[in-house]
């Protein structure tokens, strides 16, 4: 017997075009987004960012996708063009990519409205009945459609969904919403120093996760409006909300787990802290956000790799693992790895230990090494008898990025120029003895 209420949110996904803002810079992520926009950043052993809210779309049953880039957005197009490139316009299916193309005007996209505003032209011409607006930098699971279903029984002229959080995390960080007993908005502040607290729950606020749901002729109004009111800052956070929520219907959609009872798993990976946090947490026995869970899966590229191999069995050098997550193409070589999460490619040789870290792709780890509570870039090469996240001051002067809760960051670059300087001071060792 046909589920009529499924089918009736089926109908609703696929009126809906769903726009993924993925054009930001990931300041707060240092080095990690230097060359590369923080939706392009690598995250739980074989994934991008991107990959969390277009896998969410893909499941949910919304085939049209833009995404629109901006800050250095080469790794990620090259990204999406792998894993999401196979979709069949014939079929209403697309994925497409949206760079800053200069469409209205002479300016780049200034803005999250501003990026949705100079693409009009390209989302009117998919007719759909609701756009969704998302983020690209959030890690989580969500189906989309009880989101849209939620915002067309409303009557809603924009959902904005939300999720609960701590008063001092949302401080200064998260829009933050006050709603009436029938979750309309009725306040709306962009990152407030002291967000307003849920009623009963003091310690809490509602955090947007900037994910927001339109009805689409009502989108285009506003955004024309906002293009012409002169000072606004073209965001949707500081300047759409806050012009709308007083004449029209705008509902807030708290972010709860299928049963409804608690806060579903949500993650803001933009700090070096909270992206190893992140990860770390995929290695526990029960994680919060379960990978293997097949009945969400989350789509990717991912190149052919031979599966991990550890080899080693001697006493004082064996290639083990514990408590850990290992890619497809790491060699463990008589190494020891505990608490940590490798994505693929990574070659530990000999004698070298890793603990409670995150290691990015085709990283090799040279001999006696040692690497605790740190993020290792992609590509770098560890030389050997390099100590890493053991003595703060150490790392410092080795050049490497220590975050606020400890964490040790280390790139490419950052190794380059620590064998330039340790060359620079071999050559005046050696100059001095022969002086």
């Amino acid at each position: 017997m046909p589920n009529y209420e499924n089918r009736y949110i089926s109908n609703l996904t696929k009126d809906t075009y769903a726009l993924i803002l993925a054009g930001g810079r990931g300041s707060r992520l240092h080095e990690l987004t230097d060359w590369r926009a923080k939706p392009a950043v690598y995250f739980g052993g074989k994934f991008r960012i991107i990959d969390f809210p277009l896998s969410n779309c893909i499941n949910s049953g919304i085939r049209r996708v833009g995404i629109a880039t901006q800050y250095k957005s080469h790794s990620l197009i090259r990204h999406v063009n792998r894993a999401w490139g196979h979709f069949k316009r014939e079929l209403g299916e697309s994925v497409e990519i949206l760079p800053a193309s200069q469409r209205c005007g002479d300016g780049w996209y200034c803005g999250t409205a501003d990026a949705v505003f100079q693409n009009i032209d390209i989302i009117r011409d998919e007719l759909p009945k609701y756009v969704m607006i998302l983020s690209g930098d959030h890690v989580y699971r969500m189906d989309y459609g009880a989101l849209i279903a939620k915002h067309a029984e409303t009557g809603a002229d924009m959902t904005v969904c939300c999720i609960e959080t701590s008063r001092e995390e949302a401080a200064n960080t998260f829009g933050v919403m006050t709603v009436d007993n029938d979750k309309r908005v009725i306040r709306f502040d962009e990152k407030p120093a002291s967000p307003n607290a849920i009623p009963g729950k003091p310690d809490l606020c509602l955090a947007s996760m900037g994910n927001y749901v339109f009805n689409t002729e009502f989108l285009f109004e506003q955004l024309r409006k906002d293009a012409e009111r002169e000072g606004s800052g073209r965001d949707f956070g500081h300047d759409i909300i806050p012009a709308i929520i007083k004449q029209h219907n705008v509902f807030a959609f708290p972010f709860t787990n299928p049963t409804g009872t608690e806060q579903a798993y949500w993650r803001d990976v933009g700090s070096l802290d909270s992206f190893w946090q992140a990860n770390m947490e995929l290695v526990s026995p029960e994680p919060k956000l379960d990978l293997y869970d097949d009945t969400w899966p989350i789509w990717t590229y991912q190149e052919q790799l031979a599966p991990a191999k550890f080899i080693f069995n001697d006493e004082h050098r064996r290639g083990i693992a514990v408590d850990s997550t290992i890619s497809g193409g790491c060699i463990i070589s008589g190494s020891q790895v505990r608490n940590s999460l490798l994505f693929s490619s990574v070659h530990a040789h000999s004698h070298s230990v890793i603990e409670e870290s995150v290691i990015l792709p085709q990283v090799d780890i040279g001999q006696y090494s040692k690497i605790k509570r740190a993020i290792i870039d992609r590509g770098c090469k560890i030389p050997d008898n390099l100590s890493i996240g053991y003595d703060k001051q150490q790392d410092i002067a080795n050049g490497f990025r220590i975050s606020a809760k400890g964490i040790v960051l280390v790139t490419p670059s950052m190794l380059t120029a620590l064998a330039e300087k340790q060359a620079l001071q071999n050559k005046n060792k050696k100059d001095l003895e022969l002086a």
